[in-house]
C-alpha cells in the first residue's frame, strides 16, 4: 500500500533573479532599503583599501609568472569585490575553504605575499600557514573544497563553538558531483557553512549558460531545501551584507545559504589560457564598465570619503606588499622534494619511509 503523508511539503524558499545591488555601476546608491551601506567610515576605507591591493598583488602576480618565476597563476582580476566583501564581515575565528583564485580572502586573513608565492612557486607544501588563518590549503581539483568546509562545519556544529564555515566556489565548480554532494549533506544536517559561487561567467572556455538550465545557478538551492541568493558580485557593500546575514543565520542554527555572487573574470581562466579564442572583446568591454573598485572609488569619492590621506595610505602599501612579494619569489631556491613525505601525517608511516628513501637515492645518483 502506498505510504500516506500528513500534509503537503514545506514550501521551499524562493530566489530572487534580480542581484542585491547596493551601489550601481555608476557609483550611484541603488534603492536597496533591506541592506545597510551605514559601515563605519574606517570600514569603508579599508574594503577600499583592500580591493586595489589585491588588484595590485594580481598584477603583480602575472608580472613574475611571464618573467618566469612561476610557472602558473590564476588571476582574480575583476573578483576583489566579492572577495573582500564577503569575507570582511566574517569573524577571524570562520573557516574559509578557498579554491585558487582568493587573494583578496587570503589577505584579509594576514596571509603575506610571500606565503602566498610559495605556495604558487611549489615551495610551501600545502600552505601549512594558511590554517594558523583559519584558512584551509588551496584547492586545485575543482569543487573537493566543499565538501571539506561542510565537514569542518558539522565539527564546528557538534563543538557547539560558534563558527561558520566558507566555501568559495567558481561556477565550474556547481557543474561537479562534489558541489552537489556538499550543498545536499550541509542542508540535511543544517550545519553552519556558506557556499559563496563566484560566477564569473566562464569554466575555463565554457559559458555558464551550458552549465545549467535553470533560472540562476542561486536557483538551486530550492532543491536542497536552503535560502539562495544572488548578489552583484563587482558591488563590495552587497557582497558585505549578503555575507554577513547567510553568516549570523548560520551561527544562528538556521543552516546553510547558497550565495551567487554575479562577477566576472577579466583575465583568462589562469596564465596558460587565452580568453580571446572563445569570449569576445565586445563582452569583456561591457563588464569593464561595471569594474568594481571604479565603482566603489566613485562612491566614496560622491560621499566625501575618498581623500589624499587615504589614497597615499593604498598607494604606499600596495607598494610594499608587492616588493614583498616580488623578493621573496625572485631568485628563491627550490624546495627538496624529499620534505613532501615528511607532511602527510604527524609521523611518517612505512611505506612513506620506504617511498622517501627510494626517491632520495634516485636524487643522489643524479647529484
Amino acid at each position: 500500500m502506498a505510504e500516506s503523508f500528513a500534509g503537503p511539503a514545506p514550501a521551499h524558499p524562493s530566489v530572487d533573479l534580480d542581484p542585491v545591488c547596493l551601489v550601481a555601476a555608476d557609483g550611484s546608491p541603488t534603492t536597496e532599503t533591506r541592506y545597510s551601506r551605514d559601515l563605519p567610515h574606517e570600514t569603508l576605507a579599508w574594503l577600499y583599501e583592500s580591493m586595489v591591493v589585491t588588484r595590485d598583488l594580481d598584477t603583480e602576480f602575472i608580472n613574475l609568472q611571464r618573467q618566469g618565476e612561476l610557472a602558473l597563476y590564476a588571476s582574480c582580476r575583476g573578483q576583489e569585490a566579492a572577495q573582500i566583501g564577503a569575507t570582511a564581515c566574517l569573524r577571524k575565528t570562520d573557516w574559509l575553504f578557498p579554491q585558487y583564485r582568493e587573494i583578496g580572502a587570503y589577505l584579509l586573513r594576514g596571509i603575506t605575499p610571500g606565503q602566498m608565492g610559495a605556495v604558487w612557486r611549489g615551495q610551501w607544501h600545502g600552505g601549512r600557514e594558511f590554517t594558523s588563518r583559519c584558512v584551509a590549503p588551496i584547492a586545485i581539483p575543482i569543487a573537493t573544497q566543499a565538501l571539506h568546509a561542510v565537514g569542518a562545519a558539522m565539527a564546528a556544529q557538534r563543538l557547539d563553538d560558534g563558527s561558520v564555515t566558507v566555501a568559495f566556489l567558481g561556477d565550474g565548480a556547481t557543474s561537479e558531483g562534489d558541489a552537489h554532494e556538499a550543498l545536499n549533506l550541509a542542508s540535511v544536517f543544517g550545519a553552519p557553512c556558506v557556499f559563496f559561487v563566484q560566477n564569473n561567467q566562464w569554466a575555463i572556455s565554457v559559458p555558464v549558460s551550458k552549465q545549467h538550465a535553470g533560472p540562476s545557478i542561486a536557483h538551486r538551492a530550492i532543491g536542497y531545501g536552503m535560502p539562495g541568493i544572488r548578489v552583484d558580485g563587482n558591488d563590495v557593500l552587497a557582497c558585505y551584507g549578503v555575507m554577513a546575514e547567510a553568516a549570523e543565520r548560520a551561527r544562528a542554527g538556521a543552516g546553510p545559504t547558497l550565495i551567487e555572487a554575479v562577477t566576472y573574470r577579466m583575465g583568462p581562466h589562469t596564465t596558460s589560457d587565452d580568453p580571446n579564442r572563445y569570449r569576445s572583446v565586445d563582452e569583456v568591454d561591457e563588464w569593464l564598465a561595471r569594474d568594481p573598485i571604479q565603482r566603489y572609488r566613485t562612491y566614496l569619492q560622491n560621499a566625501g570619503m575618498l581623500d589624499e590621506r587615504l589614497e597615499h595610505r593604498v598607494t604606499t602599501r600596495s607598494r610594499r606588499l608587492c616588493t614583498e612579494l616580488r623578493d621573496s619569489l625572485v631568485g628563491a631556491t627550490d624546495p627538496d622534494p624529499v620534505e613532501l613525505f615528511d607532511t602527510v601525517y604527524a609521523e611518517i608511516t612505512p611505506d612513506l619511509a620506504r617511498q622517501r628513501d627510494e626517491l632520495s637515492a634516485e636524487l643522489a645518483k643524479e647529484a
